[in-house]
């Protein structure tokens, strides 16, 4: 069974649903008044209590059509392991669980719980002695909590995958198969993929019942979205060939893709070599490294990332302007998501494209997948090499101290713009601010750096010093 939209005003209203008051006064705020295509498919199923597998890609507005879904079904008074959603990395999982404190604000007592690799186990479990609504976290992080059996999940009504294909991808299955045995049979599953292989339609005849399919159509989706390909003969004239096209089209904000983890960082260490402001995304860094390089990527202190696309899973950034495929994907499907990631929400959006006389038949396969014929273009002329290399207008400060310390953005806000030294900061010369367990980080404008750091340095927040540092690529 598949689901249709109807795309009367009226039916994209979040108010046409039966939603709690309180979530759709809360959705008013910030600002959510239509829904997606994917939630406007979505949302009636699932808050109706069937199983849903919707394919769709990043930005299409998933995790809010899942996480409405959750809150509504969610009994506030029982306080126990209600929902649980499971996500391919730590970076999706976080993102996801802040989607959904900031869809459940107007809700009181919420309790999100985190569970992820990369962090002691210890505290996990105190956490979860002290009870829990809603569980999101990796994999392998949950399949050791269920089976030392410091997770448990009789009261569970509502599993969610989330980039089921990506978990798959990575090796998952095991151990998804090991935490969906100790879920009851009689739960809601909603099932979400930017790709649907046959794995997929495996795993879901095996753990759904009846499920509706909702798809997105790609090409509606990516209209605002302009391709550029280019034929390169070997990878000396690929690299040659990145680099006129980066001086071409000097843009805040690009991610380019690789399809290897050594090519990942061969890539971004030819491009830093060039005087290129850039960072490396792949499995093989640690993890505060990774949570580091999306945080200065996502502040806009990095101009270029370059990933591979397990470790981009989770990218979530407002205002991608280029996406590059530095070789074509694996398959028409990843290629498709992988450009999604430029033109969010309306705006214009760019993607090239390079590729071998080998790969010629991959363009072959997206020509079928967006029906339409590509031609190669040429490359710009070699006198864009004379121009600057394009630089991350912002700056990223670390200070040591974090929630643990009672840190806020609000005091670090207030320690910048502290009229105690003379010089001022201006509200406006001042980026995102993410405040983490032990750390902050503040992304300030360049030409203020300096002062910026003395101000940290010398000022206090919470009636304390803390220790700060400027992050540099």
């Amino acid at each position: 069974m598949s689901a249709s939209i109807n795309n009367d005003k009226a039916t994209l209203a979040f108010s046409s649903l039966n939603l709690h008051q309180d979530l759709l006064k809360n959705l008013s705020t910030l600002g959510y008044q239509e829904m997606t295509p994917i939630q406007a498919m979505s949302l009636p199923e699932m808050l109706v209590g069937k199983d849903v597998i919707a394919q769709g890609k990043t930005g299409s507005g998933k995790t809010a059509a899942f996480g409405l879904a959750l809150l509504e079904k969610l009994e506030v008074k029982r306080f126990r392991i209600q929902s649980m959603v499971l996500c391919p990395t730590r970076e999706l999982a976080d993102q996801v669980a802040k989607e959904i404190r900031k869809l459940a604000r107007a809700v009181h007592n919420i309790k999100v719980l985190t569970l992820c690799g990369g962090t002691p186990f210890g505290p996990q479990i105190g956490s979860l002695e002290h009870g829990a609504h809603i569980i999101v976290g990796t994999p392998g992080r949950i399949e050791e909590h269920v089976i030392k059996g410091t997770l448990k999940l009789d009261d569970l009504n509502l599993l969610i995958l989330d980039e089921a294909d990506r978990m798959l991808e990575m090796g998952f299955e095991a151990a998804l198969d090991n935490i969906i045995e100790r879920t009851p049979l009689d739960r809601q599953t909603l099932l979400f993929s930017a790709t649907f292989p046959k794995q997929i339609q495996a795993i879901s005849e095996s753990i759904m019942t009846e499920p509706v399919m909702v798809k997105v159509s790609e090409s509606e989706d990516q209209s605002n979205i302009s391709q550029r390909f280019f034929q390169v003969e070997d990878d000396t004239q690929r690299f040659a060939a990145l680099r006129l096209l980066l001086l071409d089209n000097p843009v805040e904000s690009t991610a380019i893709f690789c399809n290897t983890k050594k090519e990942t960082q061969a890539v971004c260490n030819a491009l830093h070599d060039d005087g290129f402001s850039v960072l490396a995304l792949h499995g093989d860094l640690e993890q505060k490294d990774r949570d580091q390089t999306l945080l200065r990527f996502a502040n806009k202190s990095v101009a270029i990332l370059v990933a591979t696309d397990v470790a981009a899973r989770g990218l979530d950034i407002d205002a991608l302007d280029l996406v590059v495929n530095y070789h074509i994907a694996h398959d028409s499907e990843i290629h498709i998501h992988r450009i999604g990631r430029t033109g969010r929400a309306g705006a214009q959006g760019l993607a090239i494209s390079l590729y071998s006389d080998k790969e010629s038949y991959k363009v072959g396969l997206i020509e079928d997948a967006l029906e339409q014929t590509i031609k190669p273009e040429l490359l710009p002329a070699t006198d864009v090499l004379k121009n600057d290399r394009h630089q991350a207008k912002m700056a990223t400060i670390q200070i040591d101290g974090g929630k643990k310390q009672k840190v806020r953005p609000g005091d670090i806000l207030g320690a910048l713009t502290a009229k105690n030294s003379g010089a001022e900061i201006s509200g406006k010369d001042i980026g995102k601010i993410n405040v983490l367990d032990i750390k902050a980080y503040v992304a300030v404008d360049k030409k203020i750096l300096k002062l910026a750091l003395r101000k940290l340095t010398n000022g206090k927040m919470k009636g304390r010093s803390f220790k700060v540092r400027h992050l540099t690529v």
